[in-house]
C-alpha cells in the first residue's frame, strides 16, 4: 500500500494541507481500490461515509432526472477528491459516480477526515474552497442550461475537455467519452449530440476518430460557445 505522505497525488488536492503526522495516520486507515470501467463508485441514495482520492482514471458524476435521463454534473480526474460533501452533512448522496475508464482510488473514512477538519484549519479552508468552487460551477451549469443553445453547450463542453484533460500522443483529448456521455453533459438526446458532432467535424472545428476527439479550431469553438 502506498503511503499518503509519499504520494505525489495529494499535491493536487486538499490533502496537501495535512501535516506529515496526519498523513501517516490516514495511511493506516485508508483502503485502496481498483475500479473497472463502467463500475459504480457510489450510487444515488447511498451513504458514502468518507472521501475518495483519485490516484488514476476518470469518473463521471451524474444525477438522474425525473424523466429517467442522467445529467452529468462533473468529470472527476486523477488528483481530485470525491465525496467531500458527505463530510459536512449526514445525508445520503444525491449523485452517482461511475468510472469512465479503469480507476485507482484510495478511500478515507469519514471519522478520520472529520478529525483533520476539526484540528487543521488550513485543511478545512482548502476543503471549503473546493466546495465553493463546485457550487460556482453548478451555478454556471444551471445558467448555461437555461440560456445557451445545445450547440453552444457542446462547443463549451469541448473547450472544457480540451482545457481539463491532457492530450494523447496523436493530439486527441485523453478521455474517451461515449456519444451518450456527451449528450448527458450538454443535456440533449444522444442522436442530437451525434448530429452536432458531425456538423462540427464538417465545419472543421473538430476531428473525430471513433471515440477520440481532436480540437482543430479553438477560436471558432470559443466564438460559437459565446453565441457569435
Amino acid at each position: 500500500m502506498s503511503k499518503c505522505e509519499q504520494c505525489i497525488i495529494r499535491e493536487f488536492n486538499s490533502l496537501k494541507a495535512l501535516t506529515k503526522e496526519e498523513l501517516i495516520r490516514i495511511t493506516g486507515c485508508k483502503t485502496s481500490k481498483k475500479i473497472k470501467k463502467g463500475e459504480v463508485l457510489f450510487d444515488e441514495g447511498e451513504y458514502i461515509n468518507g472521501v475518495f482520492c483519485v490516484k488514476d482514471g476518470v469518473c463521471k458524476v451524474s444525477k438522474m432526472s425525473d424523466n429517467g435521463r442522467d445529467q452529468i454534473i462533473h468529470l472527476i480526474r486523477k488528483g481530485d477528491i470525491l465525496g467531500e460533501r458527505s463530510l459536512i452533512n449526514n445525508e445520503a448522496s444525491n449523485l452517482k459516480a461511475i468510472a469512465v475508464n479503469d480507476m485507482e482510488v484510495c478511500f478515507i473514512p469519514k471519522e478520520e477526515i472529520i478529525r483533520d477538519l476539526e484540528n487543521n484549519s488550513n485543511f478545512s479552508m482548502d476543503i471549503l474552497k473546493k466546495m465553493a468552487n463546485s457550487l460556482k460551477k453548478a451555478d454556471d451549469v444551471i445558467v448555461d442550461m437555461a440560456q445557451k443553445t445545445v450547440k453552444q453547450r457542446l462547443a463549451a463542453t469541448l473547450l472544457l475537455l480540451d482545457a481539463k484533460f491532457d492530450k494523447n500522443e496523436n493530439g486527441s483529448i485523453n478521455i474517451n467519452l461515449s456519444r451518450e456521455d456527451i449528450a448527458n453533459i450538454i443535456g440533449t438526446a444522444t442522436e442530437s449530440a451525434i448530429r452536432l458532432l458531425s456538423e462540427f467535424k464538417k465545419k472543421k472545428l473538430i476531428d473525430l476518430k471513433g471515440k477520440e476527439i481532436y480540437i482543430t479550431d479553438i477560436k471558432a469553438l470559443k466564438e460559437l460557445s459565446e453565441g457569435f
